[in-house]
């Protein structure tokens, strides 16, 4: 009776710190983009996307001062011109404003490829430095505030991980 009694209480006890174990449930709360914003790689491959979009845009400007000095003449000399000189000057003006257009959706392509490749490793290391976080402070999930899709998370059962992560991020910058 006594040995059952105990092993009673003893499965009873384990009952009880089990449930107490669940109820210590953390979760870390970050704001992502702060994080990335912060980020001096971040800031560099920004720098680098916009050398890049300032280069595009000067094309760009030279294509379409091109075309503007193309139409120009042509307008300029359009009473003047035989018939074939005349349909040759149309064709490349239409030409030239193809190629224009190309160039700008192109270049908008690149930009998006460009932005991708240059931000992907910045995201990555941020992406590693909170997933280590999250397993050396024992959260079951870090939760990104700048989402919004949780406008209340309880304050005891959540805690800032942004210091943490910023920690994490400076011990792993090169």
């Amino acid at each position: 009776m006594k040995k059952t009694l105990l092993l009673l209480l003893a499965s009873l006890f384990c009952g009880v710190a089990t449930m107490s174990a669940q109820s210590q449930v953390k979760y870390g709360v970050i704001h992502y983009d702060s994080l990335l914003v912060e980020m001096p790689a971040y800031v560099k491959a920004k720098a680098e996307l916009a050398d890049l979009r300032v280069k595009y845009e000067n094309e760009a400007e030279y294509n379409d001062a091109t075309f503007k000095r193309m139409f120009a003449d042509f307008l300029q000399g359009q009473k003047d011109f035989p018939e074939n000189i005349l349909l040759k000057r149309q064709r490349d003006l239409q030409e030239a404003m193809e190629k224009s257009l190309a160039f700008n959706k192109a270049c908008d392509s690149l930009l998006v490829a460009a932005e991708y490749e240059l931000l992907a490793p910045v995201k990555a290391q941020l992406d590693r430095a909170i997933r280590a976080v999250g397993l050396e402070r024992g959260y079951e999930c870090i939760v990104n505030r700048a989402v919004g899709s949780h406008p209340f998370l309880h304050p005891s059962l959540t805690e800032d991980a942004m210091p943490f992560v910023r920690e994490k991020l400076l011990a792993t910058e090169p």
